[in-house]
């Protein structure tokens, strides 16, 4: 019987260059070796954005990029959290056995009370329990996650542990980390310094529906210095994150060509930027012609969520009759 793998989908936006390489690549093998559910996570978004100005958009465009990618519903699951109902209540149940001093020691949520003075709401503190249910829901035993999700991690073994000493039986198993990659996948932004996100702002992100006018755009205003002042030296942070995303989107001999300009201090950076340009222009055609694709067929994107809910219901349905039974939940 194959392992069951579930993992959060941000419910945001668009997915850029960084988020492919990073973890949606790894989803588009890991649905032909376990058993997948891959959720819109549009109740955690509220956490920090209660009243998002388009949230069915934000939640449609998601949707479309994961299938453009390559996510298949016919063998992955993949559903919006809010269509499965018994993760909020799998959720309550496990608020009940959650502890306030716990919840606040979480570093994450240390992080948004610092960011978001004003919004530091219930759901923010439990977003750890939100989450445990996410995983626990499907039973799973493998989570994709990244290096700052580790302790949300922690915890939902710690809330699935406690709720199997509760009622004495051992009923969750125990979710760990998961990942193809030898270590962690850190696609470099064009601003010169730390990861492509959008969080960081639009510019330093190529998002994988720009089109090649706005691709060109961003590239030719990444960051970058006068150039070497001596052969081979080691490259400043900014340049080398540049070379970086050439290593991901151009070829070998590309990048050989260019290592050795930046190594005998020849390099222009105009041309540098261009060659990179073209490149993620090329590697982004695909999905930016999948996009537009599957965006204009809503019957087809109606028949995906109603299948994934039914699919994710199915598997969450049988886990709440039996966490009910365990509570001692019976119907006269």
């Amino acid at each position: 019987m194959k392992e069951t793998v579930v993992s959060g989908i941000r419910s945001t936006g668009k997915l850029h260059i960084g988020n492919y390489y990073g973890a949606v690549k790894s989803f588009i093998q890991m649905q032909h070796e376990y058993n997948c559910y891959f959720f819109i996570a549009d109740l955690h978004s509220l956490t920090t954005h209660p009243t998002p100005a388009d949230l069915h958009g934000n939640i449609k465009q998601v949707l479309v990029e994961y299938l453009a990618c390559g996510i298949d519903p016919e063998v992955s699951t993949i559903y919006l959290q809010s269509d499965v109902p018994e993760i909020a209540e799998l959720y309550l149940y496990l608020n009940m056995n959650a502890y306030k001093g716990e919840l606040e020691r979480s570093t994450s949520f240390k992080d948004k009370v610092r960011a978001n003075p004003d919004n530091v709401n219930a759901g923010l503190l439990t977003y750890p329990v939100l989450m445990a249910a996410d995983i626990l829901i499907h039973k799973a035993t493998k989570v994709p996650v990244g290096k700052d999700q580790e302790q949300h991690l922690e915890m939902a073994r710690t809330f699935g542990n406690r709720f199997n000493r509760l009622y004495n039986q051992e009923y969750f198993p125990e979710p760990y980390a998961f990942t193809y990659a030898k270590g962690l996948v850190k696609v470099p932004g064009l601003d010169g310094k730390g990861k492509m996100g959008k969080s960081e702002g639009e510019g330093n992100a190529v998002y994988l529906s720009d089109t090649p006018e706005v691709i060109r755009k961003k590239v030719s205003k990444a960051v970058t210095d006068g150039g070497p002042t001596a052969p081979n030296q080691e490259k400043p942070e900014a340049i080398q994150n540049l070379f970086e995303l050439m290593r991901i989107v151009s070829s070998a001999d590309t990048l050989d060509h260019f290592e050795a300009q930046y190594n005998a201090m020849a390099i222009r950076y105009g041309d540098f930027k261009k060659q990179l340009a073209e490149d993620m222009i090329l590697t982004t055609a695909p999905f930016r012609e999948r996009i537009n694709e599957i965006a204009s067929d809503t019957d087809y994107l109606r028949k995906v969520a109603r299948y994934g809910a039914e699919k994710a219901r199915e598997s969450a349905s049988k886990t709440i009759k039996e966490v009910r039974e365990l509570i001692g939940f019976r119907s006269f």
